[in-house]
């Protein structure tokens, strides 16, 4: 791809979007275009046509989502579910219409079956229920892929959908009703250790199993893929097939593991009680990631750098 393409990032403030940006910067890109919401609402479908009528991107990004842990998505499904259809509709129309050259979809693992077998392959999309914790959220991006897809096939459009597992890393959010299980922690973390508290409650039983992928480890693998040789992409997004890649790290830790790692990195020695009238979700989601790894990708960041970095820029917020 040339350094001076056109490069929309819809979405770029947020976790995903500013990584990114990071990326595609530190590789040299010249002419990355972004707005932020109050400049560009996405949902309007007037105001996104005439943005990219203007802009004409050639290369679309698209990670703009309204997007929370358990405790959020199981509070305002509506907003959910809405939202990121609005957005991903509007935003692929536009692209189609501006004449877009290739659109990265960024979907989220949580779009797979509850129980379907581990790891997860891209073909056991749409074989059983899916989780009901965030099933207006999955549905969204499962119609995103879709769409994906649909362009693909009708159009000829080269589009190709991205689903990273759970992300976490710079810029995350640390609410703690509404942001997802890690950043939760080290916000949990933090404080138990501020206060000197002598326990932390943590929900559920501690034994579902995770994989986390640092965010710039995943903008990493986005630009990976977007910059793609012709024959490599298209074979991604034929027509004939659901243009769907798995991105991870391939490997997972129970929750307990996971909230012991970061009580390290933050340096808390309290103890932990689990909170098990808290729902659980799914037991277990870990990606196959061997479709991208065949392609030359792979994640390099392990758990602990990436909660160490992680920890890092919390703490430099703070002050």
């Amino acid at each position: 791809m040339n350094k001076n393409a056109k490069i929309y990032i819809a979405g770029h403030r947020g976790l995903a979007g500013s990584a990114i940006a990071r990326e595609l910067r530190r590789q040299s890109y010249t002419n990355i275009v972004g707005r932020t919401h109050a400049e560009l609402d996405l949902e309007d479908a007037a105001a996104t046509r005439k943005f990219f009528e203007q802009e004409r991107p050639e290369i679309v990004f698209l990670a703009a989502a309204k997007v929370g842990g358990i405790h959020a998505n199981n509070t305002y499904p509506v907003d959910f579910l809405m939202s990121n259809l609005l957005v991903e509709a509007n935003v692929c129309r536009a692209a189609h219409a501006t004449g877009a050259a290739r659109l990265i979809f960024l979907g989220s693992s949580c779009i797979y079956p509850r129980d379907c077998p581990q790891p997860i392959r891209e073909e056991y999309l749409l074989t059983g229920p899916l989780e009901s914790t965030n099933r207006p959220y999955a549905l969204a991006k499962i119609a995103g892929i879709e769409m994906c897809w649909s362009y693909n096939r009708q159009y000829g459009a080269k589009w190709l959908a991205a689903m990273p597992t759970n992300l976490y890393g710079p810029g995350d959010n640390y609410d703690l009703n509404n942001s997802h299980v890690l950043p939760a922690l080290i916000r949990k973390m933090h404080d138990a250790k501020t206060s000197g508290a002598a326990e932390v409650v943590l929900w559920g039983s501690g034994t579902p199993r995770r994989e986390f992928l640092y965010v710039d480890d995943l903008a990493n693998a986005l630009v990976f893929l977007a910059t793609l040789e012709d024959e490599r992409y298209d074979a991604l997004v034929a027509p004939s097939q659901c243009p769907l890649i798995n991105v991870g790290t391939g490997t997972d830790l129970t929750i307990r593991e996971l909230a012991e790692t970061v009580a390290k990195v933050v340096g808390y020695t309290g103890r932990f009680v689990q909170d098990t009238s808290k729902p659980d979700g799914t037991m277990r989601k870990v990606m196959d990631v061997s479709r991208i790894q065949r392609l030359g990708w792979k994640a390099n960041t392990t758990l602990q750098q990436g909660i160490t970095m992680t920890y890092k820029t919390f703490s430099e917020a703070l002050t």
